[in-house]
């Protein structure tokens, strides 16, 4: 079996960190976002198929230089922005009946088996995840009848005209099928264009009373990366070696943090450097970065190789390394 994994997007709202990494790479409580989706897949989906935009050729990379267990992976790009419903065609060829799409930057403890056995009970042609949320306007919204039928689907309405507060989680169960309904060669929105006038082929919704968040803003990024701490979903939790303070922090290899001091929900990168005095809480640190003796961080997004200054307070922030001139 396999799942279709869309990583699309330019990440403007995390921006500077993203002119030159994907949000799906954003290490998150231990490891890239896009890991922790890949980990809510059940065994029985053996291939990964990503559709990749936006800085393809990086993830690729990674993926070459860390494949996920269990799991083959098959990176398909676009040569220009498809939307979701372009980058699942682009990338659908030979994918299998049925199959799972995900999204690449939602964080939840969506059970994807559980979904999987609903939508075969049904035999329905496919499936949503949905979530309840008090506001809907974001989102893709789903009208369910008394079995969990969907009997109608609006993208972004605005909160008079939204028929429920449950919406599309990003994780689905699709036959195959579906992919013919998407227009090829040009940029389709799988979510307006083709999902309402696949309904009354039978598409039902599974709701999800977990947690869930879309990991889109530097705020949502790290509310997710605390919800996976605090499901356990971060490693142990340790403090870096000669620090002190409170957990939990990941940490990656050659971090040095003696005499520094931590809150909660921390991640530090390879190679990271919090020194004497420091203190740095709800906040990700990626490979190389530096935060200098005395400086305060919180809740702040620090890119790779960037350097904080000795003594500054910094809260709330997304910095990235300077360009070298």
């Amino acid at each position: 079996m396999k799942a279709l994994v869309l990583i699309g997007g330019f990440g403007t709202r995390l921006r500077p960190v993203t002119h030159e990494l994907p949000k799906q790479l954003i290490p998150i409580a231990g490891k890239p976002m896009l890991y922790h989706v890949l980990d809510l897949l059940p065994r029985e989906v053996d291939e990964a198929v990503f559709a990749t935009g936006y800085k393809a050729e990086v993830i690729d990379a990674y993926v070459r230089a860390h494949p996920p267990l269990h799991l083959t992976v098959t990176t398909v790009s676009e040569s220009e922005p498809l939307g979701t419903g372009g980058g699942m065609r682009n990338a659908g060829d030979g994918i299998g009946d049925p199959f799972i799409l995900l999204n690449s930057d939602v964080i939840s403890d969506a059970d994807i088996g559980g979904l999987l056995a609903f939508h075969r009970s049904k035999g329905a042609f496919g499936t949503l995840l949905l979530h309840e949320v008090d506001d809907t306007r974001p989102y893709g919204v789903a009208a369910l009848n008394g079995e969990d039928r969907i009997e109608r689907f609006v993208e972004k309405p605005e909160p008079a005209d939204a028929p429920s507060h449950w919406i599309n989680a990003g994780v689905a169960v699709w036959s195959e099928q579906v992919l013919q309904a998407i227009p090829q060669g040009r940029p389709v929105s799988f979510e307006r264009e083709v999902v309402p006038g696949t309904l009354p082929k039978g598409v039902f919704g599974f709701r999800s009373t977990g947690y869930w968040e879309d990991a889109g803003t530097p705020e949502r990024l790290l509310r997710a990366q605390r919800l996976l701490f605090d499901d356990g979903r971060g490693g142990p939790g340790t403090l870096p070696p000669g620090s002190q303070g409170l957990g939990p922090v990941a940490f990656g290899t050659g971090v040095d943090a003696r005499g520094a001091e931590f809150g909660p929900y921390v991640t530090l990168g390879d190679r990271v450097v919090v020194e004497r005095g420091a203190h740095v809480e709800n906040s990700v640190l990626m490979d190389g970065a530096v935060v200098g003796s005395g400086a305060s961080v919180e809740g702040c997004l620090v890119g790779p190789n960037a350097r904080l200054a000795a003594d500054g307070r910094f809260v709330g922030a997304v910095m990235a390394a300077t360009p070298r001139t």
